[in-house]
């Protein structure tokens, strides 16, 4: 994957414009960039094949999509061998509820954002399918009460 001192500002122009919008068209993304459509077209397929452009994607409300709660969990496992992240890991990419988990440094292995209809269907989500991924012998949880910063766009 490239890095991003290998870019340039115009490839830097590109991805912050994409990021603001990703539906636009390439004649609408090269005119807010200054390039060509052809040049504009080469440098989207060139970040696309160097791994900074991932993918597209809509960006759904989650209380609209009726998910009100965000839940912040911090889990500890009862090993930190290579085996035992692995299985807590494919376990875990496997509940969709389960919005993102990092491995961690510090007292938990990871830190997880779950997202629940409500109280009752976290608890149900907790006993159901939090606590029996593999190797878990602890979750600490906190609801989170509003978001008062939610970025998709890094600051390029």
């Amino acid at each position: 994957m490239a890095e991003s001192s290998n870019m340039d500002e115009k490839d830097r122009a590109i991805l912050r414009v994409l990021q603001a919008d990703g539906r636009l068209s390439n004649t609408e993304l090269a005119e807010k960039v200054h390039l060509s459509e052809s040049a504009s077209l080469r440098r989207i397929r060139s970040l696309e094949a160097a791994g900074l452009i991932r993918g597209y994607t809509a960006l759904v409300d989650q209380k609209a999509a009726g998910y009100a709660l965000s839940v912040f969990l911090t889990i500890t496992l009862n090993s930190q061998s290579q085996a035992a992240l692995s299985a807590f890991e494919e376990a875990a990419s496997k509940v969709p509820e389960i919005m993102e988990c990092y491995l961690m440094t510090g007292e938990a292995d990871y830190l997880m954002r779950v997202v629940a209809k409500d109280v009752d269907a976290f608890e149900a989500l907790h006993a159901g399918a939090l606590t029996r991924l593999p190797g878990v012998v602890r979750i600490s949880s906190s609801i989170a009460l509003r978001t008062t910063v939610h970025r998709t766009a890094l600051p390029l």
